[in-house]
């Protein structure tokens, strides 16, 4: 069995002490409350269609109805997954007119999706290729 000290040639520095592994753990450890708000936000973002309009809000400003056309399901159905998006501040919307418009409002979820759609990406031309 190989020494768990020598095993972080490409990984992080593993701590030969259990003792210390633990206390540098606890060290290190988040409040709950941060926890709980990085799970809700990939239960937010755990959602196909919630994804799909995320995505088309990376490039531009859309009302309800276009974005009900380009997902392709109904208006109400968008109406509830942006109610969703803007209770968790990942959306914003302002008023045009008679339309509402929605345009995404954080951008560590822009980061986070863009970084997850390049990892799909990755991952279908590995598999493709080989």
């Amino acid at each position: 069995m190989t020494d768990l000290s020598e095993w972080s040639a490409d990984h992080h520095a593993v701590l030969a002490d259990p003792a210390e592994r633990i206390a540098e753990g606890r060290r290190r450890a988040r409040a709950p409350s941060e926890y709980a708000h990085a799970a809700e936000i990939y239960r937010v973002l755990g959602d196909p269609t919630r994804v799909k309009i995320i995505d088309e809000l990376l490039h531009q400003e859309l009302c309800t109805s276009d974005l009900a056309e380009i997902v392709g399901t109904s208006e109400p159905a968008v109406s509830q997954h942006l109610r969703l998006l803007r209770a968790q501040r990942v959306v914003t919307s302002h008023r045009h007119g008679q339309r509402v418009f929605y345009a995404l409002d954080d951008d560590h979820v822009r980061d986070l999706l863009s970084l997850t759609m390049a990892h799909v990406q990755d991952r279908a031309a590995a598999r493709a290729a080989g």
